[in-house]
């Protein structure tokens, strides 16, 4: 039997799956991964830095406006559209199968894609609020800023997303863990799973059928169902509904 009609039989046994994802579901939409050879990590190498300082809360903190001048620049990917991996995603949500859409991204494609129930476990380039009074901003409100992006009441306008150095969101890691721990089946895809505390979700679940879908090997393969080492677009895009 092929992987694919091995995911495809798991996906119709199963009524409680969560999917968990890293960079690598939104490459196919235009959007690099961190740390391949075309990745955001190199093209940081040009900045004379480490990709951990140059997005880290004590850069932001000393070098506000390098730290925007980077992030609009490589962080943000307006024009990306959802790929066959985010809508797949949304129909099996929609089906009722899909309980919850677990990811590292800050693009925003799954809900545009249709996805209601996203938990974002690194924020979002979309939401954006005054480090003074927390009015929120959109995008193009710091897209369209020149230099640092302030509040009406002259506080700076920091996009909600989590950086090297500062914490996830207990809330959303909260949320996640009941989810993980509740799924049948869990699908991770388009992650290296060597990402912590994100890579730690795994050892939460303890359903039936564990499913990874990753170019590359990951420290997990030996523990899986099934490992699908392909484009996770190309392999959704032939599962059935």
């Amino acid at each position: 039997m092929s992987k694919i009609n091995q995911l495809q039989e798991i996906i119709d046994s199963s009524n409680n799956i969560v999917f968990f994802g890293g960079a690598g579901v939104s490459t196919e939409s235009g959007i690099p991964d961190f740390r391949s050879e075309s990745g955001i990590f190199k093209s940081l190498e040009k900045y004379g830095d480490t990709p951990e300082n140059l997005v880290s809360h004590s850069y932001y903190l000393d070098h506000t406006e390098e730290f925007f001048d980077y992030y609009k620049e490589n962080l943000i990917f307006k024009d990306a559209q959802p790929n066959p991996a985010h809508l797949k995603l949304a129909e099996l949500e929609k089906a009722g199968k899909l309980k919850a859409v677990i990811t590292q991204n800050i693009d925003g494609l799954h809900q545009k894609a249709g996805s209601k129930n996203v938990l974002e476990l690194h924020g979002s380039i979309h939401r954006n609020y005054c480090q003074i009074c927390e009015k929120e901003y959109d995008l193009d409100y710091i897209l369209e800023s020149d230099g640092i992006p302030r509040c009406e009441c002259g506080g700076i306008v920091k996009p909600d997303v989590v950086l090297y150095e500062e914490p996830l969101n207990n809330a959303i890691l909260n949320f996640s863990v009941d989810y993980i721990s509740r799924a049948d089946t869990l699908i991770i895809g388009g992650t290296s799973l060597v990402v912590y505390p994100a890579a730690g979700l795994i050892k939460y679940f303890h359903g039936s059928n564990l499913v990874l879908i990753n170019k590359s090997e990951t420290p997990y393969d030996s523990y899986a169902s099934l490992v699908i080492n392909d484009a996770i677009g190309e392999t959704l895009s032939q599962i059935k509904i």
